[in-house]
């Protein structure tokens, strides 16, 4: 038997999962614009800091009770950066087989 966020995931859940996720104290953070839908539920993190996140967590009931994933949050306005490529070997000297192979030199 199968329930919805909205009726799983409380505002204790919310906060706890939360500040697990970003490793602040619930303290420096407000929860607000919560949103349910089936079992997800997303909503916004403000810090004391000023960052933005965007969160969700999924819950449910079912044969063991109500479970409640971990927070997945991103800051908001905030992209990933790509890596950086390898750089190649620096000269002939230091390229040796597996380095050629893997196109590092």
């Amino acid at each position: 038997m199968a329930g919805c966020a909205s009726v799983a995931v409380d505002h204790d859940h919310i906060t706890q999962r939360t500040a697990f996720a970003l490793g602040i104290p619930a303290s420096s953070f407000t929860i607000s614009d919560r949103a349910d839908s089936g079992v997800r539920t997303d909503y916004t993190v403000k810090t004391t800091t000023g960052k933005q996140y965007a969160c969700y967590v999924t819950g449910s009931f079912g044969i063991t009770g109500r479970v409640v994933s971990d927070a997945i949050c991103s800051e908001v306005g905030k992209t990933s950066s790509p890596k950086p490529a390898a750089k190649p070997a620096a000269s002939s000297q230091s390229c040796n087989a597996l380095l050629k192979a893997a196109g590092k030199c």
